[in-house]
This record gives structure tokens, sequence and C-alpha cells, in this order.
């Protein structure tokens, strides 16, 4: 057996094992803790709210731990099973360009992959969802989305694939700089667009109209000298009962939007301790940092792959027998998810360290207490677990436990 085959077939099993037994020890940590609502929090969340957030936990644990299951057998068989490999072949036996052949299969693959997860998507949102009162997608809704979704994906994806193609195979050794480069910038792009031109394809965005709270969010943004190109609200109960607020684009292109769903629960001074976190990741240079790094790794991968793609050794053990930069790019997407997945744990630490510190940034500028009383809110409604398990968490949680967090911000820390 080639080398990489044992090496990547163990990495699978092992990837796989840990991610069940993280997502079991959740499962039972969260349901140990079903009966009784931490004390912090005995006042503002009943036991029903809190019985409801460990079920939905626990639904949610189990799609997902089938889906982790789904996910395994389908990687072997792209691989070494030779799903890839018969995909390659059959678009090589018809007449197109090399370039118009490799678009061919990197979509092909990504509309199988999509046709294989969609009952699991589906019975999310029309099973799990609508269960627990979160649903509000009609199918009519859902064909729309998919349909905008796929048009879309069409329109920027393909150019970009043709390009980064025609980079690969004509640009000489260096492609795997002057695809990130492309990458890079169409990432920029793609950021700066999509507030104005591609969120209002899915969603419709209005104007702040309460003037009072406008009045109170306009000195907010005063005193934290931000400047955007105003704050909108989205209809986000037409999809989902979940509440949310997000700040979004960069450059002269930025957006505030909070979720209707959110303003109708939250008060005005909740809203603007939310605002205030937001806005906090910003003033902390958050987002850059993310882009940095974003971009750092992309360059690393990209020139890893550039060094595997010239090895034979590299194809076969993945199941391909005939080089192409096409299918270096594939291989590359299914062989790295399983060697990092002991890096995600940094990834979530230092995600929690931003929101820590964004917390603080709110409680500077505006009611620490409001931020408390809104968070808590927003784990009731959103049916968060308040108890997750400590060490699935370190993993996965990009946002600190609800314990600590409004244990943090109470203390003033």
């Amino acid at each position: 057996m080639n080398p990489l085959s044992l090496v990547f077939v163990v990495a699978l099993v092992l990837a796989l094992v840990l991610r069940l037994w993280l997502s079991l020890r959740q499962t039972r940590h969260v349901m140990h803790h079903r009966d009784a609502v931490p004390a912090p929090f005995a006042a503002d969340i009943g036991l029903d709210s809190h019985r409801k957030a460990a079920d939905y936990t626990a639904a949610k644990g189990r799609l997902g731990r089938l889906s982790l299951l789904l996910d395994f057998a389908v990687v072997l068989i792209w691989t070494l099973g030779g799903g890839l490999a018969a995909l390659d072949g059959l678009w090589r036996g018809l007449p197109f360009s090399y370039l118009s052949t490799g678009v061919l299969v990197i979509a092909s693959f990504a509309v199988v992959n999509a046709l294989i997860g969609l009952p699991l998507s589906l019975y999310s949102t029309f099973g799990i969802e609508a269960d627990f009162g979160f649903n509000r997608t009609t199918w009519r809704i859902w064909t729309l989305d998919l349909l905008k979704s796929t048009l879309l994906a069409v329109a920027l994806g393909v150019p970009l694939l043709y390009a980064a193609l025609a980079l690969m195979k004509w640009s000489g050794d260096l492609w795997w700089l002057y695809v990130w480069a492309l990458w890079f910038g169409f990432s920029l792009v793609l950021t700066w667009a999509y507030p104005k031109f591609i969120a209002p394809l899915f969603n419709k965005f209005s104007p702040l109209t309460d003037q009072g709270l406008k009045t109170r969010i306009e000195g907010l943004l005063s005193r934290c000298g931000f400047k955007s190109q105003g704050v909108f609200v989205m209809d986000g109960s037409t999809r989902s009962a979940h509440g949310n607020a997000y700040f979004t684009g960069f450059g002269s292109n930025k957006r505030i939007v909070f979720f209707d769903t959110l303003m109708a629960t939250l008060q005005p001074e909740e809203i603007e301790a939310v605002l205030a976190h937001e806005l906090g990741h910003f003033k902390l240079k958050h987002v850059i940092q993310r882009l940095v790094l974003t971009a750092a790794l992309g360059l690393a991968g990209l020139a890893l792959l550039g060094w595997l793609s010239t090895r034979d050794w590299f194809y076969t053990g993945l199941g391909v027998a005939a080089p192409s930069g096409y299918m270096a790019l594939l291989l590359f997407t299914l062989l790295l998810p399983p060697f990092l997945l002991l890096l995600e744990p940094l990834g979530s630490a230092w995600s929690r360290k931003h929101e820590f510190e964004a917390d603080a940034y709110a409680r500077a500028q505006a009611d620490g207490a409001a931020l408390v009383r809104a968070l808590v809110k927003l784990y009731r409604d959103n049916a968060s677990t308040l108890t997750p398990d400590p060490l699935h968490s370190a993993f996965y949680d990009s946002h600190p436990p609800a314990l600590s967090r409004i244990a943090r911000l109470q203390s003033g820390r």
C-alpha cells in the first residue's frame, strides 16, 4: 500500500473517532444537567426553556454524528474507492478542453456532494428546527434560496475556477503564489460586495426607523469613531426564529445588521450593548487579524499544494492515476481536514479571547448590565445550552460558555 494511503486512512479514522467521542461527551454532559438551571440564570431562564435547550443540543448532536459517518464514507469513496478517478475519466472521454474538463470535474464533484448531503440538510431545517419551533422557511423560500445560491455559485465560481486552473497550468512553478493572489483578491472583493449586492438577493434589509433607537446608536457610533453605510434590520424571521446581529463589509461599504427577531426581543439599551460588542471586534482589529491569518494560512496551504502536486505518490496514494491541476485541488481539499483537527482548539481559543475582549469593549462603551441581559435572552430564545461539555467547548466553541462569559462581564474583568 502507498504510504500516503495508510497515513490518510489512519488520520481519517482517528479524526472520526475523536469527533464522535466529543459529540457523545457533549450530549451526555448536557443531558446530565438537563433538570437544573445553573444558579446565575435561574431567575431569568425557566426549567422548561433549559430542558428545551438540552433536548435541542442532543437532537443536533445525533444529526451531527450521522453527518460525520456519512462524510467519512463519502471521502473514502471519492479517494481510495476510485470515485474521483471515475469522475475524471468520464469527463476526459468527452471533447472538452483541459480547462473546461477541470471545471466540469470540480462542478460535478460539488453537485454530487450537495446531493448526498441534501437529506440531512432538509431534516435539519424541516425536522429538527421545525420540531423546536425555530424553522419558518417554507418550501417555496427554500427552493428559491437553493436556485439563487446555485446560480450565484456558477456566476462567481466558474470564472474563478477557469482563471485558477489556467494559472496552475501555464504560470510556471510559482503558480501557487499567483493563485493565492487571485483567491485573496477575489475574497476581498466578495467581502466588499456582499452587504450591498449579494445579501439583498436573499433577504430584505430596511433602514432602522425607530428614531429613539437610531439616535442612541448614532451616539454609540460617534463615540466609537465608526462610520458605516447605515444600520439595517434584516427579515430573518422569514426563515428562522433565531436572533442575531452582525457587522459586515469593509472600507466604505460597511453595514451593521440586526435580525428583526432580535429587535423584537431586546430593549433599546440591550441593542446598543450588543452593537457595542460587534463594534469592539472592529475597533480591536479582530477583523483585520482574522483576515491576515486567513491570508497567511491560505498562502501556506497553496505552497504545500504546489509541492504535493508535483509528486506522483500524492495522486496514486489517494486513488487517482492521472495527475492534473484540478485533481490536485480536489485531493487537497479531501486530504487536509483530518490533519488540521488538532489545530481547531487553538482557533477556538483565539476566537473566544476575541469575544471576551469585545465584551470588555462593550462594557466600556455601553451598559455592561444591559449586555448581560441581552445575552441571557439570546441564550434562552436560541435554545443555547448553558452547560456545554468543557472539552467539546474547547474544541469547537467560537464563543465562551455562557457561565464564564456572564461571570466575567459581571465581575468587570
